[in-house]
């Protein structure tokens, strides 16, 4: 059985103070229906958990109900920090379930193919990640105002989502850091802590995450292109 954890429960404070950004809407639906749809349509994927905040339940249920979503779903209370939420969100599985793909709800153009991708590199290594390489020339800067040293972007990776796992590995992952009281930004950096090796799936298409206004212009552009691909 194959997962898909959607971690919706994020406060999105660098669109501005009292602003969801996941429920904006670009291309016709919110933001996070988009995201919702792309794994909904994936054929592999046999459940949908969305952890939320506390409180937004019904918005949830209203939207799959507007979208008219088949897959069965279940929605997951979000926890103090985005490692708790997915803890939470991990908790919710069905015990059947072998592979999860964890995804931003803030990241709606993610493609099925990409999704697909994932999925095998983490049947076959445990753990993988979309990811892009490092185009831009990448400087160190301790105080944010001098650059300490230059960074070879021959090796650097932009990580994305989704990050898939076979589930048992997730699990012991994220334990290790509960145990330990770290905290991670996101969930391959726990697969560090366990000795997991983590495959690279690159993104050929862009995969943009909306965290700032001036985002969504670009991401309705490339919600509409696919959209008019669909039609």
């Amino acid at each position: 059985m194959i997962s898909a954890l959607i971690v919706a429960a994020g406060q999105g404070t660098r669109m501005g103070p009292r602003m969801d950004k996941l429920f904006l809407e670009v291309a016709g639906r919110p933001v996070v229906a988009h995201t919702w749809h792309q794994f909904e349509a994936a054929a592999e994927i046999d459940e949908i958990i969305i952890v939320v905040r506390d409180g937004l339940e019904s918005a949830f249920h209203d939207l799959a109900k507007d979208c008219r979503f088949k897959k069965p779903f279940r929605l997951a209370i979000g926890g103090k920090e985005r490692q708790d939420s997915v803890w939470n969100g991990l908790q919710a599985l069905a015990p059947a379930s072998e592979l999860v793909a964890i995804q931003d709800g803030a990241r709606p153009c993610t493609s099925a193919e990409l999704i697909t991708a994932t999925f095998h590199a983490a049947r076959e290594s445990g753990a993988a990640v979309a990811a892009q390489p490092v185009t831009d020339t990448i400087k160190e800067s301790a105080d944010g105002r001098v650059i300490g040293r230059h960074l070879d972007r021959g090796v650097l990776w932009a990580v994305q989502t989704p990050q898939t796992f076979r589930v048992e590995v997730i699990r012991r992952a994220l334990e290790m850091v509960r145990q330990r009281g770290l905290r991670v930004t996101d969930d391959t950096a726990a697969c560090e802590l366990i000795g997991q090796p983590v495959r690279l799936v690159q993104s050929a298409a862009p995969n943009p995450k909306l965290t700032r206004p001036e985002d969504l212009a670009y991401i309705e552009l490339l919600l509409r292109e696919k959209g008019s691909e669909r039609r």
